[in-house]
Parts: C-alpha cells; structure tokens; sequence
C-alpha cells in the first residue's frame, strides 16, 4: 500500500507538534522517521495509524483519503519501545491475540503464530508467560505479534531502545532480512543515526516538528542539506568551524590552513562553516595531503568497539571515533589529522554548498 501525507499539522493546546509534513510512502518500502527526541516523530505515527487526527492535512492510502478513519477500520500494525504484552497470557496466545479478535481460522492462526516466532527465533517459548522472558524476548514476542496479522502498514516506534547494546546490535541486522520477506509498508521511528544506516531504505529527518529532508537514506546521510541536518544524522554529530576561503586555500582555526581539495574548488572567496565527521577524524596520518590538529584531551570514552576521543583544539571541541579500544589521560596532547578530502562547507546560513565523494559509511549494511 502506498501512504501519502499531505500538508500535515497537529496543534495541541496553543503548541505545534507538526507543522506542515508532507511525506510519500511507496508500497512494499522502507521508511525511517529520524529525529532527536521530541521531533515530533510518535506524533507523526499516531497520525499514520489512525490513533490520532491532524489539525490540518490529509492522510492517503493507496489515493483514499483515511483521515477521519480510525485505527481499528485500518490495516495497520504498530510496535512501541516499551514491551507490552498480556501478562497472564501465553506467548503463543499474545501473539495470536488480534488474530482471535479478528475471527481468524484456528488452523489460519496457528500457521501464522508459528510462522513469526519462528521468524522471530522464539517458537521454543511459545508456551511461557512474559514474565519469564528476557527483553529481547518480550520485544519479539510484540514484533511477532505485530506481524502475525500481515498488515499493509507497520509502524515501529523505536523498538529496539529498551533493550542492551548486544540485542540492538542483533535485531538491527536480522530487521531488513525480516521486512525484505514481507509486501508490507514500514515506518521505522528511531533516534540513532546508526539504525538508520543500518536498516537503508529511505529517510526522512524531522525537527521541531518539521520535515527538513527525506531521500534515500545513503542520500541524506552523504549531502545533508544542511548543518541541522548533518548534526541530527550523525553521532556523535559531525565536527563544525568557522572558516575562510581565500587564494585559494582553506583557514580555520587560528592556524590551520590547507589547499582546497577538489570537491571545495569552484567555492568563491569567503567565510563558511566547515564540517568533519567524527569518523574522518583520525589518530594516524592517513595521506600526505592530511591536516594536522594539535589538542589536548578533555575526555575519552570506550563504547564498545570503540574509542570517542574528545579534543580541544585552539577554541574548538572536535571529536575523534576510533575503532578499537584507546586509552586517554585527561589534558594528554595529541595529534590528530584530518583528510581535507572529507570536508563538508556550509554557508554561513547552514545550507550545504559542497560535500565529499561518497566514502565509507559507518554502520551500513
């Protein structure tokens, strides 16, 4: 099914929580809702779903205005970040409940029961409570149950936040195979920048309510359209300074200038926003063309496999993500180089003006 909206708004109370979206859903896609917390991205989904009635605007499905149509006359399925589950119902049951209530089959209802937990890697607890799962468990026994009912339309709500590194890391990469299998439309909520690369398809990022880029998700994370945008679609978020282009070369910093690599050439003289992303900031010279950045420490975190490095240098914080497991002192000096080859230039109203060469994208599939 296709999902349109149009020109869509939701005031509460004197206060915009959606201002104005208009998003396109092709059937069978795959679509990431990506904001910082309070976007307005669960708002945008209870609108979706049929939970909820915007201000202003219309929602289409398949070309037939549903607006006024509640959830329970939509195909549509929805998973939140908290677990709910029926507590004194079995796992087998939770997941067969809205098939019950749809007066499904009994022979329909246990195909498609065994089906998803399967798919899910949970048909050997179908006969245990919630209570004596884990959170990943319970999480996929609500994913199972979302999808035993085969809706046109699923939404997931951040679905992965409650659980630990290890599980997010897990569902993360068994999600696509999930969906790729399925004619169902997907809405994916998600803060983290990373899901977002991980899962592909297309994205479309919100703040303060606002739509402020959608495109394929490879797109919008290589030429964010502007500075908002590369510091929502990165994390850490993308390194930014104040910089000047003259003769030919490229200053920022209080000393640190550099010939304008390719991809900076045709810009005029004049001041810019620059942007690196944590990742392009590395702790070893990488070509002979690299900048150098002397700073001194002012932390270093170990977050998994890897190391985020947080420099001080002149009168800017730049940070460095680092593979592996690193070991800082506080106020250390280091040097750190940067491949001008991956520089990002804003003007100085935060609109991109030029971008690197794809590169590696870290996280992706």
């Amino acid at each position: 099914m296709s999902l349109t909206l149009e020109n869509v708004s939701k005031r509460v109370g004197g206060e915009t929580h959606i201002d104005g979206i208009s998003l396109d859903c092709a059937p069978g896609s795959f679509n990431v809702l990506l904001g910082v917390t309070l976007a307005g991205k669960t708002t945008l989904m209870r609108i979706m779903a049929g939970l909820d009635r915007p201000s202003e605007g219309r929602v289409l499905v398949n070309g037939r205005d549903v607006t006024g149509v509640s959830v329970q006359k939509r195909d549509v399925a929805m998973v939140y970040q908290q677990f709910i589950n029926y507590p004194s119902m079995s796992v087998y049951d939770n997941i067969a409940s809205p098939l019950k209530m749809a007066r499904f089959a009994k022979s329909e209802i246990d195909r498609r029961v065994r089906a998803e937990a399967e798919r899910m890697h949970i048909d050997h607890l179908l006969d245990r409570l919630p209570d004596e799962l884990s959170g990943g468990q319970q999480q996929r026994v609500a994913m199972a149950r979302a999808l035993a009912r085969e809706a046109e339309l699923v939404l997931l709500d951040e679905p992965l936040v409650n659980l630990d590194y290890k599980l997010r890391e897990e569902f993360r990469a068994e999600m696509t195979e999930i969906f790729a299998e399925r004619d169902s439309t997907v809405v994916y909520a998600t803060t983290e920048p990373v899901e977002a690369l991980t899962l592909g398809g297309h994205t479309a990022v919100l703040h303060e309510g606002r739509l402020i880029q959608h495109g394929s998700t490879a797109e919008v994370y290589h030429r964010p359209a502007s500075v908002v945008i590369s510091q929502v679609f990165g994390d850490p978020p993308m390194n930014l300074a104040e910089a000047q282009i003259e003769g030919g070369r490229l200053h920022f910093g209080r000393q640190t200038s550099v010939a304008l690599p390719e991809h900076l050439a045709h810009l005029a003289a004049g001041s810019y926003r620059i942007g690196v992303r944590p990742v392009h900031v590395f702790l070893d010279r990488q070509s002979g063309d690299d900048v150098e950045l002397d700073g001194e420490v002012e932390v270093g975190e170990v977050s998994g496999s890897e190391t985020y490095i947080h420099l001080r240098h002149d009168d800017l914080m730049w940070v460095v993500q680092e593979e592996g497991v690193h070991r800082f002192d506080v106020e250390q000096h280091i040097r750190v180089y940067v491949d001008p080859r991956f520089i990002f230039a804003f003007d100085m109203d935060g609109g991109l003006v030029a971008a690197p060469s794809r590169v590696r994208v870290p996280g992706a599939a």
